[in-house]
């Protein structure tokens, strides 16, 4: 039996479900299915590689301040495997720093696999992927010092941030390294926008799995969400018009 007040919420998975079998199937038929945006700051990853590479210095790689709890660290990880691809295919250093415990041992995991997925698992460095500190502004002055030390030619900051954001990418700027930084941290939004050259704002974070690795999975996933929140979006002005000439009939099949 559904529960008071969820028959709509029902209703709407199981469209939703239907919706991404049928676009899962097409995908894997070949057939067309919508296609995701260019996102600039997804698209840059590979420029910033290739300026690490040419540069003969590390790309930095930061994923954010958030637990495994967080779902924007679950974001950053397969941007992180991306990169860290990447990097290892052009015998690029990639410094990974992180300040939570419970995701180090992660981002060790997801580096040494991309690493040895590109076939360079000699090439790893175990020491690159650094655990500096569990409190934000240590961890953050951590970061800057590798960056000064270091020399970074880019700097990916993909995650959860808080204050420390914009202490980090201006040592970045400082640094002359190219930033691309991504997160939906809405209070964190203005100084990535105003301090990196790529800004991932919100939303484009969930989607760079699918962006980056386009599977009919991933792919089909984001456009039935996105079709939900429009969905969402029609019944909330319909709802809103409909009670304006005082009748409630979606109001009250919303409460079933």
């Amino acid at each position: 039996m559904i529960k008071e007040g969820m028959l709509l919420t029902f209703i709407l998975e199981v469209l939703m479900g239907i919706a991404l079998l049928v676009l899962v199937s097409r995908a894997r038929a070949g057939k067309k299915i919508p296609v995701i945006h260019e996102i600039a700051g997804l698209t840059a990853l590979q420029e910033a590689v290739g300026r690490a590479t040419e540069m003969g210095t590390p790309i930095m790689f930061v994923p954010g301040k958030g637990d495994l709890a967080d779902a924007q660290t679950y974001a950053a990880l397969p941007v992180l495997d991306y990169v860290a691809k990447s990097c290892a295919e052009y015998d690029t250093r990639i410094i990974v720093p992180t300040g939570v415990a419970v995701v180090h041992p992660v981002a060790d995991a997801v580096t040494r696999q991309a690493f040895q997925a590109a076939g360079k698992g000699d090439s790893y460095r175990e020491t690159d992927v650094r655990f500096i500190n569990e409190q934000n502004w240590a961890w953050a002055a951590g970061i800057t010092g590798i960056m000064e030390r270091e020399k970074v030619a880019a700097q990916i900051l993909f995650g959860a941030f808080w204050a420390e954001s914009l202490f980090l990418a201006e040592s970045g700027n400082r640094a002359g390294a190219m930033q691309i930084a991504g997160t939906a941290s809405t209070s964190q939004i203005p100084f990535f926008v105003a301090a990196c050259d790529y800004t991932l704002i919100g939303q484009e974070i969930f989607a760079a799995s699918a962006y980056l690795n386009p599977e009919p999975s991933t792919t089909g996933g984001l456009v039935v969400q996105d079709w939900g929140k429009m969905l969402g979006l029609a019944l909330v002005i319909l709802g809103a018009i409909l009670a304006t000439f005082g009748n409630n009939t979606l109001a009250e099949f919303m409460l079933k």
